[in-house]
């Protein structure tokens, strides 16, 4: 039988495939792979992102692994502790020397006959031709090079226009007037951020969007693990905070005018007598899209002392120094920053194929919400939507590595759910995609179908996944297990 390059090759070293790595050396310790990242260091995510104040919208006891407690004392992290953590985890769990930087794969191409990915990577401007038995994505769901352009035109604009993607090493904005258009987690987070050396900071909204304020400390979690150790500790957090976590979004879609009210009551005591229910209502109910956390109520703070402010408009156009409103008013900048959202590219852009015949992951079906059907040997890490990414990371990592062993078991090359032309006419196409975010929307097209039961499904019930993919057998009836003979012949 050909010796592949590797047993796995995963694509990305930020949360997802670093997750993968680790689950990989825990549970197959012999496993032969590589991380292929194209950038100059780990994270993804918390490396791209430099702008001021960059942190998570979800606690670290739950956007943390599952086998590494979070030991800090905030819950809610910025990048440099999220990169932190995770040099912790490359560094302690040996998966350093395991990464490639710099490479960037250009396309992938499953063969048959020989049961391998054919994986074409450029590092440093040189190509070479790698081979995996298997193949996973851990790029995330987003382009890294190309942001979502909202079309304004800035000629007239004399000032500085940044986008929080491409933040510009040591911007200097002290004492200058800042207009960040949006109102996505991004804006919530650089304006509170730049308030503090910023002459004003205004949050321009086309729509508002719902906030939640929270600590940024645990103080449940900090209590528990000055009495008991790191572990027991990180695990019963984790527990409540996914609990909780999952109680919340459910209550939202159940019962949203009761979770409108607590929200409002919050906003009203943060913000005293500057609240306005009209900039704090949006036109959806609360979880139709990501609920926008703001720790230690910084925005609010910033908000009562007068360094920030959020308004709602419509933009007319980019004046010489400022922003015209078709309402008739102008808000001056110094610097715009764009927090206009992002643009999915599923996948990471590879170019994937099939014997040479190009793969449109988009036409195919989810399975147990990281494979699909018919193609072989090939996984994706697309977390959760309305909880930490990570957790879904954990549960795809251990259900590949349960794979990766059934297959070493019964020596067979290829694992691919199969779905006939018939059984697929038969399934209901359901919306896996059920937030109104305009990025989500903006890039339906290019997500895999989902049916409303599993195994075809990107569920977004964590605690029904973890149960439904720890007591379902690898060995389904779907999942086909297949030996390639003619491999064997080729040695």
């Amino acid at each position: 039988m050909i010796e592949p390059d590797f047993d796995m090759l995963i694509v990305g070293a930020g949360l997802s495939g670093i997750g993968m790595a680790a689950h990989l050396q825990i549970k197959l310790p012999a496993a032969r792979y590589a991380i292929l990242e194209q950038r100059e260091k780990i994270g993804g995510t918390w490396d791209l992102f430099r702008y001021p104040g960059i942190r998570s919208d979800s606690d670290m006891y739950t956007l943390g692994y599952e086998f590494e407690p979070w030991t800090h004392e905030k819950a809610i992290a910025d990048g440099p502790d999220i990169i932190e953590y995770l040099d912790r985890v490359v560094d302690g769990r040996g998966i350093r020397p395991h990464i490639r930087h710099r490479a960037k794969v250009i396309r992938a191409d499953f063969n048959r006959a020989d049961a391998l990915w054919h994986v074409e990577v450029e590092t440093d401007g040189q190509r070479e031709n790698l081979t995996a038995r298997w193949l996973h994505l851990g790029s995330g769901y987003y382009d890294y090079d190309d942001p979502y352009d909202a079309g304004f035109d800035f000629l007239q604009f004399s000032g500085r226009v940044v986008h929080p993607q491409f933040w510009p090493e040591n911007l200097d904005y002290t004492g200058k007037n800042i207009v960040v258009v949006g109102s996505g987690a991004t804006a919530v987070t650089l304006v509170p951020a730049m308030a503090n050396k910023a002459a004003r900071v205004t949050m321009l909204q086309r729509t508002p969007t719902w906030m939640g304020a929270r600590p940024a400390k645990d103080a449940l979690a900090n209590f528990m693990r000055a009495i008991l150790p790191d572990k027991t500790a990180f695990s019963l957090t984790r527990a409540k905070n996914i609990f909780l976590g999952d109680w919340f979004f459910r209550r939202a879609r159940n019962h949203p005018n009761k979770v409108k009210r607590m929200l409002k009551k919050a906003l009203r005591k943060a913000l005293g007598p500057d609240y306005d229910d009209a900039t704090f209502t949006p036109p959806y109910e609360p979880w139709d899209q990501r609920l926008c956390l703001v720790p230690d109520n910084d925005l609010f703070v910033a908000m009562r002392q007068g360094k920030a402010e959020v308004v709602t408009g419509q933009i007319e156009g980019f004046l010489s120094d400022g922003v015209q409103l078709t309402d008739g008013r102008k808000l001056p900048a110094d610097i715009i920053v764009t927090a206009t959202g992002l643009r999915i590219a599923f996948g990471g852009k590879i170019a994937l194929s099939l014997d040479g015949v190009p793969i449109d992951v988009a036409q195919h079906f989810f399975y147990k919400s990281c494979m699909f059907s018919n193609l072989p040997n090939f996984s994706v890490a697309f977390g959760y939507l309305n909880a930490s990414w990570t957790l879904r990371v954990d549960i795809i990592s251990n259900y590949i590595c349960d794979v990766l062993k059934l297959m070493h078991e019964r020596q067979t090359q290829v694992a691919a759910p199969g779905l006939s032309a018939d059984a697929e006419a038969r399934l209901e196409v359901d919306d896996p995609i059920d937030f109104s975010s305009g990025y989500l929307q903006r890039g339906k097209h290019l997500i895999p179908k989902s049916a409303p039961d599993m195994p075809w499904r990107l569920a977004q019930h964590y605690r029904q996944d973890r149960t439904y993919m720890r007591s379902a057998p690898v060995d389904d009836g779907v999942l086909t297990f297949e030996r390639v003979d003619t491999a064997a012949e080729m040695a």
